[in-house]
């Protein structure tokens, strides 16, 4: 199954979409914590040297950095690892966050996308920190093509903001870029007998269980969230009033994340039934396949299928 999903890189979009943002904006700086090489913001240190600083590993000091630039009317644009940017939380919290700084974060690596590096750089708890955090917009990328658009609008909109990329495990959603904003979800599936809503490299995971519940006599639409904060509470209703069973599909921690935001909306506001799928307690491990792990912790397409049949009671 793994051999017939081809996976693009979130890590070379970041990097084209930097360098043409880098291009028309002298305010832009780029801070990275001596990892360059990996979140691809060494070609825009080779280009534009004078606006690109390397504070060696050390997150804390890269947040700072970045709210003293934006105190003084630069964009900070902070790149590094997701698991390692939160080292840097306290920070975020007591300075990004209370100052209403325009820090902009683009976390790479996210999830079990950092598959040869083992648990200690396996990213499931971002989310869960990052939306509690006031005056944030956090925004997840589903594939390569809709990062260009994330990147680009978080950086036009005023406030700070954090971006989930993965590293190359971007399955195609979108075959052009998508319009973004606060409406948060687009539709990119039809189905008329639930709803699956997903997030980064699942939703393109979940275009795959859609055409195999197909098979299987079941009619699911499938969602893309991509805005998680501000909760983009009009998009969510539409869906839950015209399902009855939510599905959300994340490679994060189940607690805290997506489909913690949307059962928390629709149990005050729309109420329909919500089923949360993700990692639970466990931590990932070394892997040469990215894939491997998915299904390890039953987020491989067939295993996802099969969850969701056995919740419907027509499983085999």
């Amino acid at each position: 199954m793994s051999s017939s999903i081809t996976f693009h890189s979130y890590r070379k979009a970041f990097e084209d979409i930097l360098l043409e943002i880098g291009r028309k904006r002298k305010d832009i700086v780029v801070i990275d914590a001596d990892v360059g090489k990996s979140t691809k913001t060494a070609k825009f240190a080779q280009r534009y040297p004078d606006r690109y600083i390397n504070v060696g590993i050390s997150e804390q000091d890269m947040i700072g950095v970045a709210s003293g630039l934006a105190i003084k009317g630069f964009i900070p644009i902070v790149s590094a690892f997701s698991m390692f940017i939160l080292r840097g939380w306290e920070v975020l919290r007591n300075v990004v966050s209370r100052d209403n700084l325009n820090v902009k974060i683009i976390a790479t690596h996210s999830g079990f996308s950092d598959h040869i590096d083992g648990s200690s750089h396996q990213c499931l708890e971002d989310i869960a920190l990052m939306r509690i955090l006031p005056r944030f917009t956090v925004t997840i990328a589903s594939d390569d093509i809709i990062t260009r658009s994330l990147v680009e609008w978080i950086i036009d909109i005023r406030g700070p903001a954090y971006t989930r990329l993965g590293r190359d495990n971007a399955i195609r959603v979108y075959d052009t870029e998508p319009e973004v904003g606060l409406k948060g979800i687009n539709k990119v599936a039809e189905g008329s007998d639930i709803a699956i809503v997903s997030s980064g490299p699942m939703t393109g995971i979940s275009l795959i269980v859609h055409r195999e519940l197909i098979r299987r006599n079941v009619s699911a639409a499938v969602y893309d969230l991509y805005l998680v904060k501000p909760e983009p509470i009009e998009e969510i209703c539409r869906i839950a009033r015209k399902y009855n069973l939510i599905f959300t599909v994340e490679e994060h921690r189940v607690r805290g994340g997506v489909g913690s935001m949307i059962a928390e909306v629709t149990s005050e506001i729309c109420p329909t039934r919500v089923i949360r799928i993700g990692v639970d307690e466990s931590f990932g491990f070394t892997s040469l396949s990215y894939y491997s792990l998915l299904d390890y912790f039953g987020l491989s397409p067939y295993k996802l299928a099969d969850t969701i049949l056995k919740i419907l009671g027509r499983s085999k």
